[in-house]
């Protein structure tokens, strides 16, 4: 995962690869350690028990918050960084048919959170403590986010996606689930490109 995610600085557009792989280690994985749906990180039956505590609502919410924060301040001072947004997402989702983008996203969010939370970070978490283990894991996701542009737009757009990382990285420390940390992930990224879609329109 880690090799395929560097690929981008090779000039090669196939970090997404990185998901896929992630994905397949992670149900690798889980037949190889027996793991129960309830160990993995994956256990759907467990939403309505992490939902029932309050405070994990905050933590949901803060990366949508970091979102408008990110593009309300590009739009003042970095405006090129809007464009930047729209041109890394464009490929990847239909904005064209609203209930086709809610699907990709929520499909996308699902995917890195099994890759990146339920399978790498909680691998490496095995190694190193949970801050490490977060540093890492987010510098990896978000360099398989670089793509073409200028120096201040990548670095901004790429310290941006650091710190939701940590924060899905922090949801799913505290639930022990993806789904959790993919319904931040899928809220944080809805209400972004409807926000870009907007301040394009």
């Amino acid at each position: 995962m880690t090799a395929v995610s560097f690929t981008n600085f090779l000039g090669f557009s196939i970090a997404g690869i990185s998901i896929i792989i992630g994905i397949a280690f992670f149900f690798i994985n889980s037949k190889l350690e027996k793991n129960v749906s309830a160990d993995t990180g994956l256990n759907a039956k467990a939403i309505g028990t992490s939902l029932k505590n309050r405070t994990i609502y905050f933590w949901i919410f803060l990366p949508l918050i970091l979102n408008v924060v990110c593009i309300v301040l590009a739009k003042l001072i970095l405006p090129e960084y809007i464009e930047h947004l729209y041109g890394r997402t464009e490929f990847v989702v239909s904005l064209d048919k609203i209930m086709f983008l809610v699907l990709q996203l929520a499909i996308l969010a699902l995917g890195e959170e099994i890759a990146w939370r339920a399978f790498f970070q909680k691998q490496l978490s095995k190694a190193l403590p949970i801050i490490p283990t977060l540093i890492v894991t987010s510098i990896i996701f978000a360099f398989g986010h670089i793509v073409d542009g200028s120096l201040i737009v990548v670095s901004y757009d790429i310290f941006f996606i650091f710190i939701n990382s940590v924060l899905y990285g922090v949801i799913f420390y505290k639930t022990n689930n993806a789904w959790i940390s993919a319904i931040s992930h899928f809220i944080a990224n809805l209400f972004s490109i409807i926000l870009i879609s907007f301040l394009l329109g």
